[in-house]
Formats: structure tokens, C-alpha cells, sequence
């Protein structure tokens, strides 16, 4: 009785083992792992998306780089005043400005 028993509960435990097996093996999973990669492969097979350009104001450009010019122009004389012991009350001014249109310049053409 006790190796029937025994018999029973050996052949009970290799099915269960058995069927975790196959199940984890089964083809369901195979057919997901496939349909997974699928997916990868034409993932990358797809471009990235191109974002529009916005469009240059070339009238504000030269704009910009005029007044930029001007006013580079003009720190020289400031600072050969500087030197005199004398601070031009616009000089700070000045260099803030240039410093914002060199930044906006930079933007507008880089994009």
C-alpha cells in the first residue's frame, strides 16, 4: 500500500514537473518571442521624425547683426575712456545688449 502510494506520488510530481516544462516552452511563448522581435526589427527599420525648420526672418537677421556691429563699433572708444579713469554710463548697457543679440543670432541661424 505504502509503495503504491509512493508509485502515485512520484508519477503525480514528474507530471506536474513535466507540464510546467512543456508550458513554459510552449508554443504561445515562441510565437511572442517572435512577434516581439518582429516588432523590434520594424521598429528600427522606421526613420526617426525630421521636425520642420522654422523659417530664417533674413531681414531680421541683418537687422541684428547690424545693430551688433554698431555697437561693437563704438566699445572701444569706452574703454579707452575707462582707462582714463572715466566709466561711460552706457557702457554696461552696451555690453548686455551685444551679449543678447550675439545669443539671438546664434539661435536663429543654429535651428
Amino acid at each position: 500500500m505504502k509503495l503504491t502510494l509512493l508509485a502515485v506520488l512520484f508519477t503525480l510530481t514528474l507530471s506536474i514537473c513535466s507540464a510546467s516544462f512543456s508550458a513554459s516552452q510552449s508554443p504561445i511563448s515562441r510565437g511572442i518571442d517572435q512577434a516581439e522581435h518582429a516588432e523590434e526589427q520594424s521598429e528600427r527599420n522606421i526613420p526617426p521624425p525630421v521636425a520642420p525648420r522654422r523659417a530664417v526672418d533674413l531681414d531680421k537677421l541683418k537687422r541684428d547683426a547690424g545693430e551688433l556691429a554698431a555697437l561693437a563699433q563704438s566699445v572701444p572708444p569706452d574703454v579707452d575712456q575707462v582707462a582714463k579713469g572715466t566709466l561711460p554710463k552706457d557702457l554696461s548697457d552696451k555690453l548686455k545688449r551685444i551679449q543678447k543679440l550675439a545669443k539671438q543670432l546664434q539661435s536663429q541661424i543654429s535651428q
